[in-house]
């Protein structure tokens, strides 16, 4: 009878962003007013940024229409003054733009995400765990 090579146990998908070989982790900031600022959030916030569309920007991340405008929600609930407004109508058919709040909070997320991501490498791997 022949048998199968035996093969390494399959390693389960894990959530997070890889900051190495054998370290994943996710990174979110909470705002005093509740609710938080994600790595989602932020790539959505991006995308609004250059394609001046929620539509388009979440056709260019892969999300749906109705999850984005629900983020812009979100992300506009956050604090006294939106992250990001719209605009109907006018010579180029209106469109989508962040406000300089939702242009700062892009900045701060990005740079909370190289420090932690910098803190994280300097950690010896493979941990034994």
């Amino acid at each position: 009878m022949l048998s199968k090579p035996s093969q390494p146990p399959a390693q389960p998908k894990l959530p997070g962003t890889p900051y190495g070989e054998h370290v994943r982790a996710r990174l979110w900031i909470t705002g005093t007013q509740g609710g938080y600022l994600g790595v989602g959030k932020v790539l959505l916030l991006e995308a609004i940024a250059e394609k001046g569309s929620i539509s388009q920007a979440a056709k260019a991340i892969g999300m749906s229409y109705k999850r984005a405008w629900q983020l812009v929600e979100e992300l506009n609930a956050l604090g006294d003054s939106p992250m990001v407004v719209t605009e109907t109508g006018g010579a180029h058919g209106g469109g989508t733009r962040l406000t300089e709040r939702g242009e700062r909070a892009v900045r701060l997320y990005r740079a909370f995400e190289s420090e932690f991501a910098a803190f994280l490498k300097t950690f010896p791997q493979p941990f034994d765990i």
